[in-house]
């Protein structure tokens, strides 16, 4: 894909939704931490639900510690590996209390140092909260940035480091908003709506959905089946 093509793309992002942003709901870094360590298998919806009574009654480390793992797993229970995530919640509040004034660290190497938080989750919180130039792969953007032609790899890390390069500087820090919600509404994984894309005269997918008007009724014919 050419640098002007490129350009082009993130141009037309730029004008459909000029301030991006995670459908987390959160207030402060702590709880976007604890939102995106919940968010891992489950749906942002699914997250919000639970987060909405959690943080009424817990926004702090030390209010997480002190409402203590079993209350916790209580608020977090509709979420998948709700277990795992509530224990490592509590081990992260205990490092957050202990080595960091209670306050999210805003280094790479203090995130990943919490339990339940990798790469992706901590370039969430570099990028969402301390405005860093960061992309976490997701499901969505590994899918996206390899179908459209944008960045291609066979890794999360490789797509990463590609986009990167790729990715004109002033439109990193949204980038990542971008293309999540392209995949996630757009970009779909088994039946991409190409025809409702605000690129898809630009994109490099070789196998786009059209849509075909009989009278009032749209058919969509699906000229081949979408990678996944």
């Amino acid at each position: 894909m050419t640098p002007q093509k490129i350009r082009e793309i993130f141009l037309r992002f730029q004008k459909a939704n000029p301030r991006p942003t995670t459908e987390l709901i959160y207030q402060n870094p702590f709880e976007l931490l604890v939102s995106v360590i919940l968010s891992a298998q489950a749906t942002d919806i699914s997250v919000n639900k639970a987060t909405k009574k959690l943080f009424a009654v817990a926004n702090t480390p030390e209010k997480i510690l002190e409402l203590g793992e079993a209350k916790l797993k209580e608020y977090v229970k509709t979420i998948g590996l709700f277990n795992t995530k509530a224990a490592n919640i509590i081990k992260a509040c205990r490092i957050l209390v202990e080595k960091y004034h209670s306050e999210v660290p805003n280094h790479r190497e203090g995130l990943e140092e919490l339990p339940g938080v990798g790469r992706k989750t901590a370039n969430v919180i570099l990028n969402t909260c301390f405005g860093q130039p960061m992309i976490a792969v997701d499901t969505h953007i590994f899918r996206v940035a390899n179908r459209i032609g944008l960045a291609n790899g066979k890794t999360p890390r490789a797509v990463e480091d590609e986009l990167l390069k790729v990715i004109p500087p002033e439109f990193i820090h949204n980038a990542h908003h971008w293309l999540i919600l392209l995949g996630r509404y757009t970009c779909i994984a088994r039946k991409p709506r190409c025809p409702t894309c605000v690129i898809r005269d630009l994109c490099e997918f070789k196998h786009k959905t059209t849509v075909i008007i009989i009278g009032k009724e749209k058919a969509h014919n699906q000229v081949s089946k979408a990678v996944r």
